[in-house]
């Protein structure tokens, strides 16, 4: 009976994830990836979430090298006014600050390792993204650009996933 329950519980599983798979690919957003759209085109980046305290104090310090589509997403439960540095950080990034609508409000270019100097949102955002410095540039993410990912509430975004 034992072994009869764990086929069961694992077919109930694989059903369980085919459906919230299925819901996931519906609404157009996954956790670990988020796209831009604006008059430049599109982008989309593949995401690792920093959404506590932790998270957000470590963010991509240390790291000798970030993918070309990836990127670090720090979310936030409200709309924050917010201030980054480039402590420990070893890579030059973008700054992308994005209010809770989704629609980018500031963009800081190529942040230079190691740099203390203080990065300021300028207003409340909800989200940051940080990506390698001078992509934003090359692909032409710009003030204005829609953002969609699931952190964004879907009453509230300009390019909701549903």
């Amino acid at each position: 009976m034992g072994e009869r329950c764990k086929a069961l519980r694992t077919v109930m599983l694989a059903a369980l994830f085919s459906v919230a798979a299925g819901t996931a690919l519906l609404a157009n957003c996954r956790v670990n990836e988020i796209d831009l759209r604006g008059p430049w085109g599109q982008a989309k980046f593949s995401v690792e979430i920093a959404d506590d305290e932790r998270e957000r104090a470590i963010g991509l310090m240390h790291r000798q090298s970030l993918a070309k589509g990836s990127g670090m997403l720090f979310a936030y439960k409200t709309p924050t006014q917010l201030s980054f540095w480039m402590r420990n950080t070893l890579i030059p990034l973008d700054l992308i600050f994005i209010d809770k609508s989704g629609r980018v409000t500031r963009i800081h270019h190529n942040a230079q390792p190691l740099d203390e100097t203080q990065i300021p949102s300028n207003g409340k955002v909800l989200a940051v993204l940080e990506i390698n410095g001078g992509l934003s540039q090359r692909y032409g993410i710009s003030l204005g650009s829609e953002v969609r990912h699931a952190l964004f509430d879907p009453a509230e975004a300009t390019w909701p996933c549903d």
